[in-house]
C-alpha cells in the first residue's frame, strides 16, 4: 500500500521538485501552497506524513502544525517542519507545536528521504 505524503510549499519549484522526489521512490503525493489548503487536504483525507513549510500565505506552518495536532484524528500524523528559518526561538516554536522534525533549508535529499522513512516506520 503506497503511504501518502502531504507537502506543504507555497514555492511552485519546490514544490514540483520535493513531488518528483518522493514520487519517484514510489510515494503517493498531494500538494498544497497555502496553509488553508494543507488544513482542507488534510480534513478531506489524512496523508501519512506532512513536508510543511513555515512561511506560507493564509497561514504559517507553526499555525498549521499546532491545528493538526491538537486535533485527536490527525495528531498521530508525523510534521516535518521544512524550512528557511533557523534561529533558535523557531526551533523552540516548532517542538512547541508538535512538529516530529525540524529541517532547515537548504536541506540535502538524501537527509530529507532518511527522516521520512524512519518517521514512517515508526506508524
Amino acid at each position: 500500500m503506497q503511504k501518502k505524503i502531504l507537502i506543504v510549499e507555497d514555492e511552485e519549484s519546490l514544490l514540483k521538485l520535493e513531488s518528483i522526489l518522493l514520487t519517484t521512490k514510489g510515494y503517493l503525493v498531494q500538494g498544497a501552497t497555502t496553509g488553508l489548503a494543507a488544513l482542507e487536504a488534510v480534513a478531506a483525507e489524512a496523508p501519512d506524513l506532512i513536508l510543511l513549510d513555515i512561511m506560507l500565505p493564509e497561514l504559517d506552518g507553526f499555525e498549521v502544525c499546532e491545528r493538526i495536532k491538537k486535533n485527536p484524528k490527525t495528531r498521530h500524523i508525523p510534521i516535518i517542519l521544512l524550512t528557511a528559518k533557523k534561529t533558535p526561538e523557531d526551533l523552540s516554536r516548532g517542538e512547541a507545536v508538535g512538529a516530529d522534525q525540524y529541517i532547515t533549508k537548504p536541506f540535502k535529499s538524501a537527509m530529507v528521504m532518511e527522516t521520512i522513512e524512519r518517521l514512517l516506520d515508526q506508524n
